[in-house]
């Protein structure tokens, strides 16, 4: 892919809890982890098809503990509740940094209609038991936003089968 956007710099502010990534036409995009972690592109995140996402709560204090780069198209972040499914690829990253603010209201506004704040606890998080880490399958299917009545939690993940 040609037209991908291939960041020239990355760096992790713990601090702060910022990934930042520097582009060669000068464009900067500073994504904060808990916004990487409420849209992870993982299938716990995502769900596994329309409809089926997984609103994420009480990740405003998340970090990122590590930070690999997969092959030449994507970075793997394992994040300080145990999440490390999502691999964010560069167009991705590109996306969400352009997207950030939308993205945002987007999030906010879910959790409004869903009547919960960014620090409310995910329910069913205790007994663990995740799409291939940790997290989100065989949990309660309270988890998903109401308008879903599916994803991991609806006992349809079927992860790495």
């Amino acid at each position: 892919m040609a037209d991908m956007p291939l960041p020239q710099s990355i760096t992790l502010h713990g601090a702060s809890r910022v990934l930042e990534l520097g582009y060669a036409d000068g464009a900067v995009h500073r994504l904060p982890f808990e916004l990487l972690r409420v849209y992870s592109p993982s299938a716990e995140v995502q769900g596994h098809g329309p409809g089926q996402e997984v609103l994420q709560t009480g990740k405003r204090d998340v970090t990122i503990v590590n930070l690999e780069p997969v092959g030449n198209y994507a970075l793997k972040p394992f994040f300080s509740d145990g999440h490390e499914s999502g691999l964010y690829t560069w167009t991705y990253l590109y996306e969400m940094g352009s997207k950030q603010e939308a993205l945002w209201a987007d999030y906010l506004a879910r959790l409004a209609a869903a009547g919960v704040d960014r620090d409310t606890p995910m329910p069913g998080k205790a007994s663990g038991g995740s799409c291939g880490t940790g997290g989100g399958c065989g949990s309660s299917s309270a988890e998903a936003p109401a308008a879903s009545g599916g994803g991991c939690g609806s006992g349809s993940c079927g992860c790495g089968a």
